[in-house]
């Protein structure tokens, strides 16, 4: 993955992304917002000024083919297509969106849960906001799906697509309880290995979220997938937005869409 300079650009993008797909994720810096929303902050529900959100949109949107696509996320498992909606009525209550046009940019707030881009060959983008609510509830096979229906490619031909996991929570700071460990467990035995106990606190695991979502992108047959390794919580530079070190906090998005890069 390359980091550009932050100097010039707040955000990352990974590497190696084929020909006619953009991916980027945003991070703090760069942006107009104050404290504790510093500075990138593009979510309008957090309690940040207005004025200064929409500003850091703008300055993102200078770098877009189109104005994004933004979802109104509430953890579960539907999915918008964009190629579909009026965009005058944004935001779309979904967590996750798929398009087969060029130049419609797909948008995911997150602040600790997952980004998940899928690139279905070139001919379908699909992106999804996956907590572990999410996850669990099966977002990225409804995703899957939704892709596979809009341009009808059959099980078979899924291990030629693609997915890239953006900033999110790490294994090593993803503190749960037995609730969440239950919730993939009652899917699968298989899921225990996601989970390690937390020396430090009684009854709590440390759950791989990222290892789980890679999992179950392999067992739909896209073996080429891939998290970007880059922790939220953890991260020494402090690039991200966390909820979970930081409780108040701005959001980052991570864009994606077919097309050349403006």
């Amino acid at each position: 993955m390359t980091q550009y300079s932050q100097e010039q650009y707040p955000w990352i993008t990974p590497q190696d992304l084929p020909l006619g797909l953009q991916v980027m994720s945003t991070t703090r810096f760069g942006g107009v917002s104050e404290p504790p929303f510093d500075a990138f902050n593009v979510g309008l529900h957090v309690g940040d000024d207005v004025r200064a959100v929409l500003e850091n949109r703008r300055f993102l949107r200078a770098n877009l083919p189109s104005e994004p696509i933004w979802l109104d996320q509430v953890h579960g498992r539907k999915v918008m297509d964009a190629d579909q909606v009026d965009r005058l009525t944004a935001p779309f209550e979904a967590d996750a969106a798929v398009t087969t046009s060029s130049d419609v940019v797909l948008a995911i707030q997150t602040a600790d849960c997952m980004p998940v881009v899928i690139n279905g060959g070139g001919r379908v983008l699909g992106v999804a906001h996956a907590g572990w609510r999410g996850l669990a509830l099966g977002v990225l096979s409804e995703l899957v799906l939704a892709m596979q229906e809009k341009v009808a490619v059959p099980n078979r031909d899924l291990r030629q697509w693609q997915a890239w996991i953006g900033p999110c929570i790490g294994p090593s700071a993803f503190q749960v309880g037995k609730d969440v460990r239950q919730a993939f467990l009652a899917q699968s035995p298989g899921h225990q290995t996601f989970f390690s106990p937390d020396d430090d606190a009684p009854h709590k695991w440390r759950c791989d979220l990222p290892g789980l979502a890679l999992r179950a992108l392999h067992s739909m047959g896209i073996k080429h997938s891939k998290w970007c390794g880059f922790c939220t919580v953890s991260d020494e530079q402090q690039r991200f937005f966390s909820y979970r070190r930081d409780g108040r906090t701005g959001r980052m998005a991570t864009l994606a869409w077919l097309g050349k890069y403006r």
